[in-house]
């Protein structure tokens, strides 16, 4: 693994200004040039060229996205890039949905062209660790990547692999945001197998 794309979905609406979500998404690029990673960086809500973005996902061996939680998921303007890039996508981030019409039965969703490549969620939320892990809280003991789960089969369509999801927690409540950052820096450098400076 080389190439990272790193995607900013953090966005300034209503009481949000995107702060922490631009700090981790330097964070992420300080460490991974760092340790000798190639990286090409878009701002979601500054504005992306379409093609541009197929082309970068067909360059990547990982895509990282950051993003805040907005009501259960990922903020619209992530989910209107996801809308834009992988449809313009079609023929190279993917064939097809994985059946045809002469084959309807073949298995939904392996069309997939980008095999061997990679995505990781890096996310903020207000909502405290225990919202996610207690079963008797608000998302019943199912985890993060439960409440991800269509964010997680749409970039599983393109064929690509999970790593593990990053989640910092209470960040508007009770924010640990120094704890945060060292927190990040070491998933980023156990997840991809580097050691930290």
């Amino acid at each position: 693994m080389e190439n990272i794309l790193l995607l900013n979905g953090g966005k300034q609406f209503a009481h949000s200004h995107g702060r922490l979500n631009d700090t981790l998404q330097a964070v992420a690029a300080q460490t991974l040039a760092a340790a000798g990673f190639a990286l090409r960086q878009t701002k979601i809500d500054s504005g992306y060229d379409i093609e541009e973005e197929v082309r970068n996902f067909l360059w990547a061996d990982l895509v990282i996205y950051q993003m805040p939680g907005w009501w259960m998921g990922a903020p619209w303007i992530v989910k209107k890039y996801m809308d834009e890039v992988f449809t313009a996508g079609h023929g190279t981030l993917y064939a097809s949905d994985g059946r045809s019409r002469a084959h309807p039965g073949s298995r939904y969703g392996s069309g997939g062209l980008l095999h061997g490549k990679h995505y990781m969620l890096s996310l903020t939320w207000n909502a405290p660790e225990e919202a996610f892990t207690d079963p008797a809280q608000f998302f019943e003991g199912r985890g993060i990547d439960a409440v991800y789960f269509p964010f997680h089969k749409a970039n599983q369509f393109l064929a690509l692999s999970a790593l593990p999801t990053f989640l910092a927690t209470d960040v508007i409540k009770n924010p640990s945001i120094e704890a945060d950052i060292q927190r990040y820096r070491q998933h980023l450098a156990q997840v991809l197998v580097f050691t930290l400076p």
